[in-house]
């Protein structure tokens, strides 16, 4: 339980630091911070596999390419969703959704380097 409320942290806190990279991607508060990284969660549990198997021809044809865009669309849909977290357009969210995956992976990475230590 602890590792799950850790990690919910480190995604939250790194969502905030997106804003500094990416104009056009804000938060109000820290709160609104932690609630899009839960429905962000939500949508990539949900509906990004959905969206990967519809989209599996192109998603084919562009060497899994398309995938960017999707996980740039669940990062806009998830900017309506949530009061205090603003996405201004497609390509803001575009380029924090390849942040946020990058700073994922990171994590995901060194808590695989962690697990294996232990």
């Amino acid at each position: 339980m602890l590792y799950v409320l850790v990690r919910w942290a480190l995604n939250a806190l790194f969502l905030m630091l997106i804003p500094s990279f990416i104009r056009g991607v804000g938060f109000e508060n820290f709160y609104a911070a932690l609630i899009t990284a839960v429905v962000l969660g939500v949508l990539n549990a949900l509906i990004r596999p959905v969206l990967l198997l519809l989209t599996l021809p192109i998603n084919f044809l562009t060497l899994g390419l398309f995938t960017l865009v999707i996980n740039g669309l669940l990062f806009w849909l998830t900017s309506t969703v949530v009061k205090g977290f603003f996405v201004e357009g497609f390509w803001p969210a575009f380029w924090a959704a390849l942040i946020f995956s990058i700073f994922s992976f990171i994590v995901s990475w060194i808590d695989k380097k962690i697990e294996a230590k232990v």
